[in-house]
């Protein structure tokens, strides 16, 4: 990650209150009857922490992972009030040691800040860190989000498609992907009409 983009990250984490609030997202939210107590999760680009918080509270042994100290505050503080416990590291994804076959789920929601290059980087890490039979919950903005723009990277190479999911995560034992339009109020960060694509894949 460049120094660039960590002081801009920095400097929206700064501002008062949850840039993106403090529910979980809803596609995330959705799926927790296939998550189970005792599992290992990792939560990437975990931001202020409200999906690594929610795992938690559903049990999960959570890892929540993110590349701003001041954001992670936030994780620390969210966690407290919500009375849980989850482990929190400071790394820039991209460069990050990916463990091993180490986690049953793995929740990567909005991580559209990385560029192509970057983005394989991530999905390889992904695939490595994922247990065999472990669950992927990903979420992110579609190329019609250009138009909308009500959230996520304003670069049409930062997005996704379905064709680029299923090249990435096709060797998956089981890949669901499902493309929508919802409206989503997500803090200040996300909000109104959006080009959504979800997918639930299993290793």
């Amino acid at each position: 990650m460049t120094e660039t983009e960590f002081d801009r990250w920095q400097q929206r984490f700064a501002a008062p209150g949850y840039l993106f609030g403090t529910a979980p997202n809803t596609f995330l939210k959705s799926k927790a009857p296939l998550l189970r107590k005792g599992q290992t999760a990792l939560a990437i680009a975990d931001g202020e922490g409200r999906n690594g918080v929610f795992l938690a509270e559903q049990g999960l042994d959570v890892l929540s992972v993110d590349f701003s100290p001041l954001a992670q505050e936030k994780v620390r503080k969210l966690a407290n009030e919500r009375g849980v416990t989850l482990r929190i590291e400071q790394a820039d994804i991209v460069n990050w040691h990916w463990p091993e076959a180490a986690y049953d789920v793995v929740a990567a929601i909005f991580i559209q800040f990385a560029a192509p290059k970057d983005r394989d980087t991530i999905f390889a890490g992904i695939k490595r860190a994922l247990k065999p039979g472990g669950l992927l919950l990903m979420q992110g903005y579609a190329p019609k989000q250009l138009d909308y723009k009500t959230g996520g990277p304003s670069r049409l190479e930062n997005l996704y498609t379905r064709p680029l999911l299923e090249k990435a995560f096709g060797d998956f034992a089981a890949l669901d992907i499902a493309e929508h339009d919802s409206v989503i109020q997500e803090g200040a960060g996300h909000g109104g009409l959006s080009a959504l694509i979800d997918l639930v894949a299993t290793k």
